[in-house]
């Protein structure tokens, strides 16, 4: 087994991603498998990834495996993690705090396969990279703060403790959106807790996955076993996670990913009384207030509906804007929006491509939810040289790139009001009364992320007590984490778990109580509370 200590290594950088230019086809192509117990382990057919921005760039052959080599690593990560607990938790931090340093030194080249990957333009994917290196820092020190607590006792010579357990193996199953940043929410605090894991990333963000996985275990020096990569689509990653918590081998399920998948691992993981830990989709309201800064709310909205092309799971669903505003805010909004630069995410753009072909099959979809009482502001559908863009930042035709859209006057009951859209499309609406807002923005159901423009601090308490997501911002973007606060929701957003700070230590941890009784007789706890009342001469029930 490799050393967990980070003194004895350099912060190295490693061969991450092509050597200039994201969108080079001058790289030869690579093939990405599984690493299980250290190992290559090569698939039963494999998949192109392609640049989203350019079609013609074969970013790398994904070779995926069966459900029996999921169930295979499962095995290899029960076997390691007895190993891994019993490293100390601040020499697990040491780990952890090392891969953060090879990763800060590694980031600018895997930012930028990040960009050639998925087309998340490079600011975003570099901005994605540090917070994997925030991630590394903050869990450094929780290396050092599991605390139990020392309870009182009701009983005399009797010591009561508690203690914070790994909860074993940990599956993680993310997207492919944030296909660095949100599998680090995961991996960095259940490594430190001392759990094995086994992670299945998105087919199409695979070659990034791999990176991530050689900067963890090769850069920062994990045993082998303890972190396994298992690339496989949908049908066999299911069938291999059943299997594996049919046998006992998976103690544990982490989920980023839509709604309806999310229900499906719920119910898989609780007919075997686990609760997985899931982050699902957002339909996330931005509310416009009379006392707003108008601009600043155009700002945001802009951000938060059209960064990474709209492909957050914290992405602007709906601007709720005062009757009074509605006007005015629709036409700087829809300003911005036009002037917004588009196109090749290498460079200086909002947003770049759609991620994947799947999802621009699926983005077309939404665009036939526009009813006809809805406005629709600019052309829609995908760029091309017969529907072009004003002020296009490179070809076109070469990628997935689709117009930003703007609807007003969608409302509940529209499917583009109640339904997640995962793409660049923003909706609008209006209200009278901060109350009525309020309803606007929970009757989707869901209940991620969500913000509010003001300067009234009655108003922002108000939206703050009556909203139901997990998260508020208050004059700033629905979009944006911090590594030291949760990050999760609620409704169809998820089942209450969080992610990051020192709330996830609760999903990768289980509390074990124990009882020291030193007297040397049997005591019954309640059952001789009485007597011990007896001796000081009185009764609890007495006043």
């Amino acid at each position: 087994m490799r050393s967990t200590s980070p003194s004895r290594r350099s912060a190295a950088p490693l061969p991450v991603s092509p050597p200039e230019h994201p969108r080079s086809t001058t790289t030869v192509t690579r093939t990405v498998t599984s690493v299980v117990d250290g190992q290559a382990v090569p698939g039963d057919h494999t998949v192109a990834s392609l640049n989203p921005a350019d079609l013609d760039d074969v970013v790398g052959e994904v070779s995926l495996a069966p459900g029996r080599i999921f169930t295979a690593a499962a095995v290899v990560a029960k076997n390691a993690q007895r190993a891994w607990a019993d490293v100390p938790a601040p020499v697990r931090g040491r780990a952890i705090a090392h891969i953060g340093r090879v990763v800060e030194e590694n980031a600018e080249s895997l930012a930028r396969l990040v960009t050639r990957e998925i087309g998340k333009p490079y600011a975003e994917a570099l901005g994605e990279v540090r917070e994997i290196v925030d991630t590394c820092d903050f869990f450094l020190g929780e290396g050092r703060r599991l605390y139990g607590q020392t309870v009182p006792s009701e009983m005399p010579d009797k010591q009561l403790f508690t203690f914070r357990n790994p909860v074993g193996t940990v599956a993680v199953i993310t997207a492919g959106n944030f296909p660095v940043a949100v599998p680090s929410w995961y991996i960095v605090p259940a490594l430190l807790t001392g759990n094995t894991i086994v992670w299945k990333p998105a087919e199409y963000s695979a070659v990034v996955s791999n990176a991530f996985h050689d900067l963890f275990v090769k850069g920062g020096g994990l045993p082998d076993g303890v972190f396994n990569l298992v690339h496989a689509d949908g049908a066999e990653t299911y069938a291999g996670l059943q299997e594996s918590l049919e046998l006992g081998y998976i103690d544990k399920v982490g989920f980023t990913g839509s709604s309806e998948v999310g229900r499906e691992i719920g119910a898989l993981t609780g007919r075997h009384l686990q609760t997985a830990c899931l982050e699902l989709g957002g339909k996330n309201p931005l509310v416009v207030t009379p006392s707003a800064d108008l601009d600043l709310a155009v700002e945001g909205a802009l951000f938060s509906g059209f960064g990474t092309a709209g492909q957050r799971c914290t992405s602007l669903g709906t601007v709720i804007v005062h009757e009074s505003l509605h006007d005015e805010f629709v036409r700087r909004f829809t300003a911005a929006v036009g002037a917004a630069a588009v196109g090749d995410p290498a460079q200086d753009v909002l947003m770049g491509p759609l991620l994947d072909a799947k999802f621009a099959e699926r983005y077309e979809k939404f665009l036939g939810w526009v009813q006809p009482q809805h406005t629709v502001y600019g052309p829609t559908g995908r760029i091309t040289a017969g529907n072009p863009r004003d002020g296009f930042v490179g070809d076109p035709e070469k990628g997935l790139f689709y117009h930003p859209m703007v609807v007003d006057g969608v409302r509940p009951g529209d499917e583009l009001f109640d339904e997640e859209t995962f793409g660049p499309i923003v909706g609008v609406t209006s209200y009278t009364t901060l109350d009525e807002a309020i309803d606007l923005a929970n009757a989707p159901g869901y209940g991620l992320s969500s913000s509010i423009y003001t300067t009234n601090p009655a108003d922002a308490f108000a939206y703050r007590r009556g909203i139901s997501a997990g998260m508020v911002s208050i004059n700033n973007s629905t979009s944006g984490a911090e590594a030291h606060l949760p990050f999760g929701g609620n409704g169809k957003s998820g089942n209450g778990s969080r992610q990051s700070g020192m709330w996830v230590l609760d999903q990768f941890t289980r509390w074990q109580s124990v009882n020291w009784d030193y007297s040397g007789r049997l005591q019954k706890a309640q059952m001789d509370v009485a007597d011990l009342d007896a001796d000081l001469g009185f009764r609890l029930d007495e006043s």
